[in-house]
C-alpha cells in the first residue's frame, strides 16, 4: 500500500515506486525522512516525479560514481535521434554554450584531457597557499558586521568568501564578485526540478552576460598574460593540446559556479548543523584535526547537493535492474550520507565518529576537482567565526530553498 498523507512522500514497497514532489515545502525542507523511509524499504527505486531510477544506499551511490558505464553525457556515443530526445531549445542556446565543454558533464577523452590542463591549480599543496588570504577574507566579513545586532549569515559571510576567492584565483577583480553570484545564481537556478521558461530565459541572459565579460578579459590575458588560472588555462598545453576560449570559458564558469555554490551551502548548512547540535564549537573547532573532521561530518549530515545524475551508455545490468542506453538513473548524494547500514546513528550530528566519510564531492573521474579548496575555506569560515563570536546563537528557525537537490538555507539569521 502507497503511505498517504501527512508524509509530503509515498512509497510502495512492492514495486520500488516513490513518489516525492521536490517542490512540495514539507519535502525539501526535510528530505531525511524520506531517505529514512527509502532505507528502510527501498533503496533502490523508481522515483515518478523524475522519471527515473534512484539510488539512496552508501553503497550503490559510491559504486555507480565510479562505474564508467555510466557517464555525465550521452550524445557522445548516441544521437539525439537514437534516444528520441528533443532538439535544444533555441532560447537556451547561450547556457547550452556554457555546459558544452564543462568538466561536469564531460566524458573521456574529452573531460581527461580538460581536466589535466586544470587540475594543477586545485591540488593541496597549491590551494593550501590560499589558505592566509581566505582568513584575512574571513575576518574583514566578521568585522563587517561584528557590530549590528544580527545579520543574515548566507549574505554577508557565506556567499562572498568563495566567490572573491575563485575570482580572485581566476584573476577578475574582487570587486566583480556581487556581479560574478548574480549571474551564477541566475544560471544555477536552471537545475531546479521543473524549471519554468522565465528562468530558462534569465539563465540564457546571465549566461550571455558572462560569457561576454571573461571574452573581454580572456583577449586582455592573450595581450598580456599573468600569475593566474585563467592566463594557465590559455597558455597551458598537454600532448600538444591547448584549450579554446570556448573551453576556458566554461571552466571559468563552472569553477565560480560550483566552487562556490556547494560551498556557500556547506557553511551555511554546517553552523546551523553545529549550533542546532547543542554541542560546544569550541570543543569541535579545538584542533587543525578536529576542525576538519567537524568540517566532514557537516558535508556528510547535511549535504549540499542531494541529486547527481548519469546516463546509462549502454545496455546495462545492475544489481537486477535493466538499464537501456541513454536511461537515467539518480545518485542520491544526501540520502548515501545518511545510510544506517553504513554510519552508526546516521541521524546524530557527530563530529567525533570514527566512522565518517561522505560523498558529498562525488567519486570516480568526476570527484569534485576543487574538493581540496572548499574544505580549507570550510575549516577557515567555521574556525574564525566561532572564534570571533564564540556565542553566536540562531536568530530565528533557518529555512531551505526551494531547490531540491541544491540543498542550502534561504537565509541564516544569528545573533550573538
Amino acid at each position: 500500500m502507497l503511505d498517504t498523507p501527512p508524509r509530503p512522500y509515498a512509497i510502495d514497497t512492492a514495486t520500488a515506486r516513490a513518489q516525492a514532489d521536490p517542490r512540495n515545502s514539507a519535502f525539501f525542507q526535510n528530505p531525511y525522512a524520506f531517505y529514512d523511509a527509502l532505507h528502510a524499504s527501498n533503496p533502490a527505486f523508481y522515483w515518478d516525479e523524475y522519471g527515473h531510477w534512484c539510488f539512496a544506499g552508501f553503497k550503490d551511490v559510491s559504486a555507480l560514481l565510479r562505474d564508467k558505464r555510466f557517464g555525465r553525457q550521452i550524445l557522445h556515443v548516441a544521437t539525439r535521434e537514437e534516444l528520441g530526445l528533443p532538439e535544444p531549445k533555441a532560447h537556451t542556446a547561450h547556457f547550452d554554450l556554457t555546459e558544452k565543454y564543462s568538466l561536469l558533464t564531460l566524458e573521456p577523452p574529452a573531460h581527461t584531457r580538460l581536466r589535466t590542463l586544470v587540475n594543477r591549480a586545485f591540488v593541496s599543496r597549491h590551494v593550501e597557499q590560499l589558505r592566509p588570504r581566505i582568513v584575512r577574507l574571513a575576518n574583514e566579513m566578521i568585522d563587517g558586521f561584528e557590530g549590528e545586532n544580527s545579520v543574515d549569515l548566507i549574505k554577508s559571510f557565506a556567499a562572498p568568501i568563495p566567490a572573491i576567492v575563485i575570482a580572485e584565483m581566476l584573476g577578475l577583480p574582487a570587486e566583480m564578485a556581487p556581479q560574478l553570484l548574480n549571474w551564477s545564481n541566475r544560471m544555477v537556478a536552471m537545475y531546479m526540478f521543473g524549471v519554468s521558461e522565465e528562468t530558462e530565459h534569465d539563465a540564457n541572459r546571465a549566461s550571455y552576460d558572462f560569457m561576454e565579460y571573461l571574452r573581454g578579459v580572456i583577449a586582455e590575458r592573450r595581450k598580456a598574460p599573468r600569475e593566474d588560472l585563467l592566463t594557465h588555462m590559455i597558455t597551458a598545453e598537454h600532448q600538444g593540446s591547448v584549450l579554446s576560449d570556448d573551453e576556458v570559458m566554461s571552466t571559468a564558469i563552472l569553477l565560480l559556479n560550483a566552487g562556490h555554490e556547494a560551498t556557500v551551502h556547506t557553511t551555511g548548512n554546517g553552523v546551523k548543523s553545529i549550533l542546532q547540535s547543542g554541542l560546544d564549537p569550541a570543543s569541535l573547532l579545538a584542533t587543525e584535526e578536529q576542525t576538519a573532521a567537524t568540517v566532514e561530518e557537516c558535508l556528510r549530515f547535511d549535504a549540499p547537493l542531494h541529486m547527481f545524475t548519469r546516463y546509462a551508455l549502454g545496455d546495462i545490468e545492475y544489481e537486477g535492474l535493466q538499464f537501456k542506453k541513454g536511461d537515467v538513473i539518480g545518485l542520491m548524494l544526501g540520502a548515501a550520507n545518511r545510510d544506517p547500514s553504513r554510519f552508526a546513528n546516521a541521524n546524530a550530528f557527530d563530529p567525533f565518529r570514527t566512522d565518517g566519510a561522505n560523498v558529498s564531492f562525488g567519486a570516480g573521474i568526476h570527484f569534485c576537482i576543487g574538493a581540496p579548496l572548499a574544505r580549507i575555506e570550510l575549516q577557515v569560515a567555521f574556525g574564525e567565526l566561532f572564534k570571533r563570536l564564540p556565542k553566536l546563537r540562531l536568530a530565528e528557525e533557518p529555512r531551505y530553498n526551494n531547490v531540491y537537490h541544491f540543498h542550502g538555507l534561504e537565509r541564516l539569521m544569528v545573533s550573538w
